[in-house]
């Protein structure tokens, strides 16, 4: 079989890969350049991980400043500067909407597509690549990449034994999370192949499990350092939990007894564990301390906007009321007790919260409710993750360009970096802004 000669070479066609494409095709016609661009995505389709983001809905990015954008970046968020100002979010929901599209935004600066259909946004992506010039071949997985003698390039080996060679390549081939998307850490593997370091891999925005939740037997589900898997049974506790979702709440995370984060929001009891949006911000600090080894609590305050004193004073007034009333005289305390609950949480929370409470009485009640302590045990892995932390090291890597400062002419884009970020379209966005840095790059 012979070989396919491109100039650029994209590895994965996700939100990176597909934006990567389109900004080296799009560079090489305003260059007056033929130049040829060719996608590789092993998957049947293009796009598979974002078709499930934002439950469907996509949340592709988010419309705050860059001052406020880049706080919810990690682990270094001043290497995404050159790429974002290239291509910010305003940028990017012009360039979708130039390609059939119509966005729509939400609360907390959230842009969706106003069909809110996930599949709209691989369609305009697709048929911006595709306007462009570049080429997309879906089925088509890369087995081995080599850089040729005197870093001439890079042949590329495909399962069907199909060889390809171009002079430069992106390497947008997403992190770890979600495998059956197609996110199965290959390009970790070449980066190291081609002398890059790989920081630290973990899962990012992904359930944290409270001890005692799930129904984990002696011969532990709990497989590597804290990884429970999601189909675990649930125990009696988080059969009491799982369904939950609390407004308004606080979340805090401690860290071998020293709090370490703390989130103001919405919380959602799963069948994974804590999730939601104040869940999945603190589950990257959670998931690394227990991956390294530490002691990991959370903390949950029901009453935020309560200061101690005064919901003291409101639950002294509360149960002064239902100890008056006639219909309860003859009712036990933990009944009363129950019944002044219902004045202060959702009903189908009192029943988890009295069984891992159960020393609470209505003279400790403000405290608990400010107070309500899980120790964590562990964290759904990437199976069900949103995102993967760590990647390839960032040192190695030029900012302006993307270029792999170790291998002329390889660039990397997307998860597969050293980048993830908080949910809020923030992880797409920084997808978007690299991978088009690095096409326009890629074409120069």
């Amino acid at each position: 079989m012979g070989s396919t000669a491109a100039d650029i070479i994209v590895i994965g066609g996700g939100a990176a890969g597909l934006m990567a494409a389109t900004g080296a095709a799009e560079t090489f016609t305003r260059k007056g350049k033929d130049g040829k661009v060719i996608v590789l995505e092993k998957m049947g389709r293009p796009g598979r991980k974002i078709m499930i983001t934002g439950k469907g809905r996509c949340n592709f990015t988010n419309l705050k400043a860059w001052n406020e954008f880049s706080a919810h970046i990690h682990p270094k968020p001043n290497f995404l500067k050159p790429s974002f100002y290239n291509l910010t979010s305003e940028k990017m929901i012009s360039f979708l909407e130039d390609h059939g599209f119509e966005a729509v935004v939400e609360r907390g600066d959230r842009v969706f597509p106003a069909s809110h259909l996930a599949s709209d946004v691989v369609d305009a992506l697709v048929r911006a690549a595709e306007k462009a010039g570049a080429g997309l071949i879906c089925g088509k997985e890369v087995r081995d990449i080599a850089v040729q003698a005197d870093n001439a390039g890079f042949r590329i080996i495909c399962s069907d034994e199909s060889e390809y060679t171009c002079s430069k390549l992106i390497i947008c081939t997403g992190g770890l999370s979600y495998p059956k998307t197609g996110s199965t850490g290959d390009g970790y593997g070449w980066a190291r192949q081609m002398g890059h370091s790989v920081r630290q891999l973990f899962p990012s925005l992904t359930a944290i499990v409270p001890r005692g939740y799930k129904d984990i037997p002696a011969s532990a589900q709990i497989t590597s350092k804290g990884h429970i898997d999601r189909g675990t049974p649930l125990s009696e506790i988080g059969n009491m939990l799982c369904g939950n979702q609390l407004k308004n709440v606080e979340l805090s995370i401690m860290i071998d007894g020293n709090t370490v984060q703390s989130e103001f929001g919405d919380l959602d009891f799963t069948d994974g564990g804590i999730e939601g949006p104040i869940g999945f911000k603190v589950s990257r600090k959670c998931v690394n301390a227990i991956i390294n080894g530490s002691k990991v609590s959370a903390v949950l305050d029901l009453k935020p906007a309560v200061e101690l004193e005064d919901l003291n004073v409101r639950i002294s007034t509360l149960w002064n009321e239902v100890s008056k009333d006639r219909r309860n005289a003859n009712k036990l305390y933990k009944d009363r007790f129950k019944i002044m609950l219902t004045k202060l949480l959702p009903m189908s929370l009192i029943p988890a919260f009295i069984k891992t409470n159960p020393n609470a009485d209505h003279k400790t009640l403000a405290k608990t409710l400010k107070n309500w302590k899980m120790d964590i045990e562990g964290y759904v892995g990437y199976e069900r993750c949103v995102i993967t932390a760590g990647g390839v090291s960032l040192e190695e890597i030029t900012p302006k360009t993307l270029e792999s400062r170790l291998v002329p002419g390889l660039f990397f884009a997307g998860e597969v970096l050293d980048l993830d970020a908080d949910t809020g379209g923030y992880n797409l966005q920084t997808a978007f802004s690299t991978g088009y840095l690095a096409g326009i790059s890629a074409a120069k």
